[in-house]
Parts: C-alpha cells; sequence; structure tokens
C-alpha cells in the first residue's frame, strides 16, 4: 500500500492549481491579443514559420516602396518627354511658317523671337526635377543641370552619360532614367553639304537631301560612312570618295550649274562657273552626323536674323536652313517617340511585378494568419472549459486539504 502524506497532498495540490492557472491566464492572453503564438514556447515549429515569413513580408515592403519609387519617376520622364513633343511640334510649325517665300524680314524677325521663347521652355523640361529636386535627365549627376548656357548662349550638355537602375524584385532591375544625351543631343541630323575654303571658283552647294535611303544602305550595307567628298575639276568632271577611300558612281558624271546630280542615293546642287584651268573645287557631303535639338533650334533663329535672302547663294542656303531644320526636328521627335515606347515597356514591367508583389503579400499574410491568429470561437470554448476545471480543482483541493486525523480528535 502506497503510503501519501499530508505534504504530498498539499504539494500535489498546489502544483495542479498552478498548472491549470498558467493553461488559463496563457488562454486569456490568446484571446486579449488575438494571436494563438505570442511566444515561441507556444508553438516552436509555428514561431520557425512565423519568424520566416515576416521576413518574407519586410521584403515585399521594400519592393513595392521601389516599385512605387519606379513609377513615380518613370510617369514624371514621360510627362516631360510629352511636353517637349508638343514644344517641338509648335517649333515645327513656325520652321514651316518661316519657309514662306512671301515673307518679310520683319515676319522672320517675329518667329525668331517666338522660337527664342519655344527654346527656352524646351531648356526648362530638359533640365526637369524629381520630387527629391535632383534633374531627371543628368544621368548620374543628379545634382547638376542638365543642360546649361555658354558664354555665347548655346545651350550644352553638362551631365553624364549614366542611367540609373532600381531592384523592385528579386533579380529584376528597372531603368528609371535616361540621360539627356542619349535623348536630346545624339540625334541623327539631316545630310547637309559644305563647300572648301580653298575653292577659287565661287561656286556653292546647295539643295542637298537624303533623296533614297535605300540606295545609301545599299552603297554601305555595314554602316553609313561619315562622309562622301566630291571634287569638280575644270574639265567637269565629278568624282565622289567616300571617307574609307572608295569610290561612289555619280549621275550624271558631268557637272551642269543648278542642276542636282545623285551619289549613293544623296542629291546635291552645286552652283557657278567650273574652276579655272588646274584647280579643283571641293565639297563635302555629311552623312553621318548628329546635331543636339537645342543646336538644331539656334541654328534655324541664327539663320532667320542673319541671312540675306537678296542674293542666290542666301536665298539657297535659307532654303536649305529651314528643309534641314525640319528634317531635324522630324529626327528628334522620333527619338523622343522611341524612348517613349521604351518606357511604356519599363512602366508595364513595373506595374506587372506591383501586381505579382501585391498578391505575394497577400498570400504569405494568409499562411501567416493560419499559423498566429488565433480561433476565438474555440479559445472562447477553451477559456470556459479551463476555468470550470480550475474552479472543480479548488474546490477538490479545499476538501483534500481538510482530511487530516487530527480533524477527528
Amino acid at each position: 500500500m502506497m503510503r501519501i502524506s499530508s505534504q504530498q497532498v498539499f504539494s500535489g495540490g498546489i502544483n495542479r492549481l498552478q498548472e491549470l492557472n498558467t493553461s488559463l491566464n496563457n488562454t486569456q492572453q490568446q484571446i486579449s491579443t488575438g494571436k494563438r503564438v505570442n511566444q515561441p514556447s507556444d508553438d516552436p515549429v509555428a514561431a520557425a514559420r512565423i519568424l520566416k515569413l515576416d521576413q518574407e513580408l519586410a521584403r515585399v515592403e521594400t519592393y513595392q516602396r521601389n516599385v512605387d519609387l519606379a513609377d513615380n519617376r518613370l510617369k514624371q520622364e514621360e510627362s516631360a518627354l510629352a511636353s517637349s513633343v508638343d514644344v517641338l511640334q509648335r517649333i515645327r510649325e513656325l520652321t514651316v511658317q518661316a519657309g514662306n517665300s512671301a515673307l518679310s524680314a520683319s515676319d522672320r524677325q517675329s518667329i525668331a523671337s517666338e522660337l527664342k521663347e519655344r527654346l527656352g521652355q524646351f531648356a526648362n523640361i530638359a533640365n526637369s526635377r524629381d520630387a527629391s529636386g535632383e534633374y531627371i535627365f543628368s544621368g548620374f549627376q543628379g545634382s547638376i543641370k542638365a543642360f546649361q548656357q555658354d558664354a555665347s548662349g548655346s545651350w550644352n550638355y553638362r551631365g553624364d552619360e549614366g542611367q540609373r537602375v532600381l531592384e523592385i524584385d528579386d533579380g529584376v532591375t528597372v531603368p528609371i532614367s535616361d540621360n539627356g544625351k542619349g535623348i536630346f543631343v545624339n540625334v541623327p541630323a539631316a545630310v547637309t553639304g559644305e563647300s572648301s575654303p580653298l575653292n577659287t571658283s565661287g561656286a556653292f552647294i546647295s539643295g542637298v537631301t537624303l533623296a533614297s535611303e535605300a540606295d545609301l544602305q545599299a552603297a554601305y550595307p555595314g554602316g553609313f560612312p561619315d562622309d562622301i567628298s566630291i571634287q569638280v575639276e575644270d574639265d567637269g568632271d565629278i568624282i565622289a570618295t567616300d571617307s574609307q577611300g572608295g569610290n561612289l558612281a555619280v549621275t550624271p558624271p558631268t557637272y551642269q550649274s543648278g542642276e542636282p546630280f545623285m551619289v549613293a542615293g544623296v542629291e546635291a546642287t552645286i552652283t557657278g562657273p567650273l574652276p579655272a584651268a588646274g584647280n579643283v573645287d571641293t565639297y563635302t557631303l555629311k552623312i553621318n552626323e548628329k546635331q543636339s535639338v537645342f543646336g538644331t533650334i539656334e541654328n534655324l533663329i541664327a539663320g532667320l536674323e542673319s541671312i540675306d535672302k537678296t542674293t542666290a547663294q542666301g536665298k539657297a542656303a535659307y532654303d536649305d536652313l529651314v528643309a534641314q531644320s525640319l528634317t531635324n526636328l522630324d529626327n528628334a521627335q522620333d527619338s523622343i517617340v522611341l524612348k517613349q515606347t521604351e518606357l511604356g515597356g519599363r512602366m508595364n514591367a513595373v506595374e506587372f511585378t506591383r501586381t505579382f508583389l501585391a498578391d505575394s503579400s497577400v498570400y504569405t499574410s494568409e499562411i501567416r494568419s493560419q499559423l498566429e491568429d488565433i480561433d476565438y470561437a474555440e479559445a472562447i470554448s477553451n477559456l470556459s472549459f479551463q476555468s470550470f476545471v480550475l474552479q472543480a480543482a479548488q474546490q477538490s483541493f479545499a476538501k483534500v486539504s481538510q482530511l487530516s486525523l487530527f480533524d477527528q480528535i
């Protein structure tokens, strides 16, 4: 027979009451916090999984902030580019007006005045800033104004060629900026012609235009040459060579003053007498040139204010200026529209990532809730049962603690 002392009775009863009270307190804490796992000892396996899920949610929140930042930067750049296209469109309209032969000198001056205003407006757009005050088209040099005027008043790019990127998910990065040099400076320029300062005949070249890009590409499938040299000999022969030293066919091959000729898809006209016996006149066709949008507008303004249209050479130079400016403005708009298309692709990628991160956050939160959150119906039922058991244990302990031989004496 096992003997149980009074001390064992009291000790066992108190321990049991403490256990029941601890369970009751734990249930009360779960109900008050709404969490099933308040400390690792409540469920070690679930606690470890919850920690990993918390880390995943923190990662997603960080990337969501990056997505918002990337979206804001891209939208601001897209807005700036859209505004620049509007300004260029107005400049193009003014350029078409300038080509009207009926305009007087004062009319051209009025157009030049508005072009100056539009040029300043365009510069303000190119120097747009983001919410943090950095210039969005300066590359990595966000604190430096992208375009600044030099001593002569010409606008020059002062940033670098860097492109900022931002990670919006694990292994997923998106460019959030574009440097102004690539958008506004390195713009394909119209084909132009220059007369050598050593020419002695007084003839001049004009009407230079790319009449057939297919012919130029056929002549140079690997890439356009930097320039084509045209020589007019004293006997009227026209000889064309490219920057690599290759000879090119000229149609027609004999010089006729004021009549256009074709070489590798480029049409040009030379007007004036042949060079004197023993001399050669040289002209250069600029094929693969780049010109900034600012340079195009500045040259147009200077031409409107200075070119004398009363001479044949001046009229030809003015007509060439208008035609080349229109081509350069069209090329600039194409460059900006191409960048807008690229921005649209980036914005789509950002939006797709935003949706993916949102779905991931919801899924992770649901799993975390299943592991951590309490079932109130079950918890309240457990609390009622544990209260009942604790009360019964207290009452039984009170009865048992009175069972003593001394009580019978």
